[in-house]
């Protein structure tokens, strides 16, 4: 095998093997066909990844489709939402498809199956049914409605249509095998009666298709080549098949399922289900909480949609379930956002210094490097001043040799600025330092060429000039579980292990550059993190959510 064909991952090599046999290059065609019950997560982006990667490596269109056969769950904020999901991670589709376009069609082939034996009208309670669906090793028992003739089903099923029978008076099923060893395969529903307004077809619709029956033909409907759906589906893949045979004909093409695993992430749930407790028990606060793993909430939290493709493509797509560690996705976004991520200075537990031999009422303004990673971002200013902010930590009044920072009788160089020496501290009467006082070298400029500015000190610290500083607000976001799979513990329900220190709401002062950012801007808060501007920020009160940190500081807890 060549080196090309060993690169290519399983759905690859199915495809090129298609292309053999059953298919030319010109019949290729995929689709991703969310549920719009609910807002994607990172599950779903690694499918629309494969699935829209595969359209640009095959140059090959590719659908979105609406599954939106359940009234009861869908929304149009739901589907506004997907659309916005898959346009910023960079795809475009070919068309914008919905399964509900297709409910005529369905039905009339419905209709066709009833005439040719295929399928029946079952008044049996969804108990009953369930009774008689027999277990894997026993076959299961027919229903009595089973033998009804053509011409009461079609009468039935058109007062199912119509509205004119109870909820759950009737359903249809698809005549098959009772005593099939894949229990899908045991009379399927196809048709249940919803008296319920679709968020697109109104009121015109009284029966809904289930999914197994609405799937495979709207793939067949739109020409799709390749169906590709996750693991749980493998079962379902053999009725996929006896479906699209019912309505095709020779020399149609026909679409092939095909499975792949789902990739779990850790410390989160990607359930939808799951998802919305956390939302309605107000454990986040919305869909789009950074917190969540919905697509939404990353790009909220500052994720870009560069850091998610690359993730997935670094995952891979593979034939077994497992457990991705989110570390892995933390380290995509670092590694991007490091290459774009303007660099700026802001100071969270601030400790006053005063340079006691700097003028007072004097300031200048300094050149900054956006981004010593990219040449072409330019430079900045930053005010520099008598009086100015750094970190807490970054000051000790006694300290050992390791300690780099500042400490009294030793120097530092603050950032883009002066190398300053600590000379005293002002404390309460409490002991509590209120100030440092330091001195500065005024030829120590950084970048003046000066033998002074090459001076090498060990230490370099980020600072804010106090005149100038802005107070924003910082949220400090982390996982949102303690445990890597919170739904393991079968014993246990899975809040139980929400991390009550996911969020942690503080102030930063921050240079004043950063007045006019706007929400989704990001930037690197030197020496603390990545950060992203919230949609909450004004020009009167910056807000600023915390992507990630520097480094993995996750495993030191």
């Amino acid at each position: 095998m060549s080196e090309e064909k060993k690169s290519l991952n399983f759905i690859e090599q199915i495809i090129e093997e298609d292309l053999k046999t059953d298919y030319k290059a010109s019949d290729l065609k995929f689709r991703f066909p969310p549920e719009p019950n609910g807002f994607l997560h990172i599950g779903h982006a690694s499918s629309i990844c494969l699935n829209f990667g595969l359209g640009l490596k095959y140059n090959a269109p590719v659908n979105l489709r609406f599954d939106d056969t359940n009234p009861l769950k869908e929304e149009t904020v739901y589907v506004e939402s997907i659309k916005s999901d898959v346009q910023w991670l960079g795809f475009e589709w070919a068309q914008e498809c919905y399964a509900s376009d297709y409910f005529q069609q369905l039905y009339d082939w419905a209709v066709e199956l009833i005439k040719a034996g295929d399928a029946y009208v079952d008044s049996q309670s969804s108990e009953e049914m369930a009774s008689q669906k027999g277990t894997p090793t026993q076959p299961g028992t027919a229903s009595p409605y089973r033998k009804r003739s053509v011409e009461e089903n079609l009468a039935l099923f058109e007062a199912m249509k119509n509205g004119e029978t109870g909820e759950k008076a009737h359903v249809l099923r698809a005549k098959i095998d009772m005593a099939s060893p894949n229990m899908i395969m045991r009379d399927p529903v196809m048709y249940r009666c919803l008296h319920k307004a679709h968020h697109r077809t109104g009121n015109d619709w009284m029966i809904y298709p289930m999914y197994d029956w609405a799937h495979g033909e709207s793939d067949f409907i739109e020409s799709v080549s390749h169906s590709f759906c996750t693991l749980e589906f493998l079962p379902h893949r053999e009725l996929y098949n006896w479906f699209v045979k019912r309505v095709s004909k020779t020399g149609d093409l026909v679409p092939k399922q095909r499975e792949f695993a789902r990739r779990n992430l850790s410390h989160t749930v990607v359930s939808k289900r799951k998802l919305a407790q956390l939302v309605e028990q107000s454990i986040v606060n919305s869909w789009d909480d950074p917190r969540m793993p919905t697509i939404s909430g990353l790009r909220r939290r500052g994720y870009t949609p560069e850091s998610i493709r690359t993730f997935a493509e670094s995952i891979g797509i593979g034939k077994r379930e497992n457990m991705i560690d989110v570390a892995h996705l933390e380290f995509c976004v670092r590694d991007d956002l490091n290459k774009k991520a303007t660099r700026v200075m802001g100071v969270m537990d601030p400790l006053k210094v005063v340079i006691t031999n700097y003028p007072e009422g004097k300031e200048e303004w300094l050149s900054a490097e956006n981004n010593p990673e990219d040449e072409s971002a330019g430079e900045h200013e930053v005010p520099f001043s008598r009086e100015m902010y750094i970190e807490q930590e970054d000051f000790r009044e006694e300290a050992n040799r390791k300690f780099f920072r500042l400490k009294l009788g030793k120097e530092v160089r603050l950032k883009n600025a002066y190398i300053i020496k600590a000379e005293d501290v002002v404390k309460d009467e409490n002991g509590t330092i209120l100030e440092v006082h330091c001195t500065y070298d005024s030829e120590s400029k950084s970048g003046s060429g000066t033998e002074a500015s090459q001076r090498k000190v060990k230490g370099t610290l980020h600072w804010v000039s106090i005149p100038h500083a802005i107070e924003a607000e910082v949220r400090l976001y982390d996982r949102l579980f303690t445990v890597e799979d919170p739904t393991a513990d079968k014993e246990k329900d899975f809040l139980d292990f929400v991390n009550p220190e996911s969020l942690e709401v503080g102030k930063a002062y921050v240079e004043p550059y950063l007045k006019s950012a706007k929400a989704e801007d990001k930037f690197q808060f030197q020496r603390i993190g990545y950060f992203c501007v919230d949609r909450d920020s004004t020009l009167d009160h910056l807000v600023f959510n915390r992507t990630v940190t520097l480094r993995d500081n996750w495993k030191n807890k």
